[in-house]
């Protein structure tokens, strides 16, 4: 039994204000187990549940809520936030591109910190539809270059629309770094622009191997179009502390999870 809470009976103002924190803490709440908390009506919650994500406090699923994912800003804005720990994230997820092969680098403040920290000399091939991934990586020894153009869209940083995606459809990539807004072992990987998923869909499904590094905060978020079951995932990159209950859904489909430096992390867990 799910101990209640001293918020039973409270008033709907408060009890959706507790269902934020919960959803701040944990990720994710189901509307059953709010019910025996706040010792009401699962249509009680399932209404505050739609409270909340007409307000854009959260992301509806079956049976409960995700929180929404905090990637939601322009492309320079993310470039500015946790610098440190996307350079340990970015640094990572460089590690598992192999000599010598075809990445494609999605847009993405973490995959531009990837890119950053790919060594020179690897001989590998480099697409990307990010000016400032390609920036980052023109004229650098052993990286043969390739750029999608087209305009760029400024909530993601890259080239998006009809002119890219026909630019990427004859790519064969054996390994793609994906930017990730958002991420749940359940409900999948999504991202907040419609033109972006289109994107990340037609190289999700092009590609040999799927690779992502994601902040903790964007584990078990939501956004809201849909780019891929989280098992299309071979290998995800997280942060040192990330907990480990929130990762073992993705060891159960088969994800490698793999830990950025820092505490005695970077090990690959399996």
């Amino acid at each position: 039994m799910i101990p209640r809470t001293d918020t039973a009976g409270a008033l709907p103002q408060q009890r959706q204000r507790a269902i934020l924190e919960r959803l701040a803490r944990d990720g994710r709440v189901l509307a059953g187990d709010l019910a025996q908390v706040f010792g009401t009506s699962e249509d009680t919650i399932r209404r505050d549940l739609r409270d909340l994500a007409a307000a854009g406090l959260c992301q509806r699923v079956y049976g409960g809520a995700l929180a929404v994912s905090p990637a939601s800003g322009s492309a320079g804005e993310r470039r500015g936030e946790a610098v440190r720990r996307k350079q340990a994230l970015g640094a990572r997820l460089a590690a598992l591109v192999p000599p010598g092969r075809f990445v494609f680098i999605d847009a993405g403040s973490t995959t531009l910190a990837a890119a950053r920290a790919l060594p020179e000399g690897a001989g590998i091939t480099a697409a990307t539809h990010d000016p400032v991934i390609a920036a980052t990586l023109v004229g650098r020894p052993g990286i043969d270059l390739i750029v999608v153009g087209g305009r760029v869209d400024p909530q993601t940083g890259a080239a998006l629309g009809a002119g890219a995606l026909q630019a990427v459809a004859e790519m064969r990539p054996d390994l793609l770094l994906l930017g990730v807004c958002a991420v749940d072992a359940g409900n999948g990987i999504a991202t907040f622009g419609y033109e972006d998923a289109v994107m990340k869909r037609r190289l999700v499904a092009a590609a040999g191997a799927v690779a992502a590094a994601v902040t903790t905060d964007k584990l078990a978020s939501a956004a809201p179009h849909l780019v891929a079951p989280a098992g299309a995932l071979a290998d995800l990159v997280v942060e040192d502390d990330a907990p480990d209950a929130a990762l073992e859904p993705f060891r159960a489909l088969g994800v490698r999870i793999h830990r950025a430096p820092g505490g005695g992390g970077g090990a690959e867990e399996g």
